[in-house]
């Protein structure tokens, strides 16, 4: 339909249907609208019965659209930037935004650490270093400190972070290593599932 490419969403608001951390269903006036999100989402938003997203769509084969939604601006605005270097895509940036917080992602960007960026699964050095190439000083608001990883002293629930993961894409079995090498190797607690998949993804 012609019509459904003229359709531009900005935001939307309403009660939070269903949530895991790596989608969101958003429900308005009758009508659901499923949106991938990131683990800083996710945790803005987990256990409140409604929540205002900002959309950002990207289109991938055949015109088909994927629709991530961000809990501030400032978090879609760096999704913008980071899905305008060659070679990131959207589920490369929303990986990027679940493996780091905005204010590392800019920090890395700023003083050239790609050592950092190449560090999330899928960033290769090459994409880490046109990442830098291109975004280094248009970071705008976001502040360039490198903030710490979080303690992990949380305890949460393992079968949402595997669905977490397998929504982002990765094979379930390989899933599964990465948050039991997580909880058993590393001693990362079950209690707070956005640090468990922050530390099963630097195991894949």
């Amino acid at each position: 339909m012609v019509f459904s490419h003229l359709l531009m969403i900005t935001y939307v608001n309403g009660q939070i249907a269903e949530l895991n951390p790596a989608m969101a269903v958003i429900e308005t006036n009758g009508v659901g609208y499923g949106l991938l999100i990131s683990l800083t989402t996710y945790s803005q938003i987990q256990g409140k019965p409604m929540a205002k997203l900002f959309v950002e769509s990207v289109y991938v084969r055949d015109d088909n659209p994927r629709y991530f939604g961000f809990a501030d601006m400032e978090e879609r605005d760096l999704f913008r930037k980071l899905i305008s270097v060659s070679g990131v895509g959207g589920g490369s940036a929303i990986l990027m935004l679940s493996s780091l917080t905005a204010p590392e992602i800019a920090g890395a960007i700023n003083t050239a650490n790609v050592a950092l960026l190449k560090s999330i699964k899928g960033i290769g050095e090459k994409t880490a270093q046109r990442i830098v190439v291109d975004l280094k000083g248009k970071m705008g608001k976001h502040e360039g400190g490198i903030a710490q990883i979080l303690n992990p002293s949380y305890n949460k629930n393992k079968e949402e972070a595997l669905m977490a993961l397998v929504t982002l894409g990765f094979p379930k079995l390989v899933a599964e290593k990465a948050v039991e090498k997580a909880t058993k190797q590393q001693g990362i607690s079950t209690d707070n599932v956005e640090l468990l998949i922050k530390s099963a993804l630097k195991n894949m």
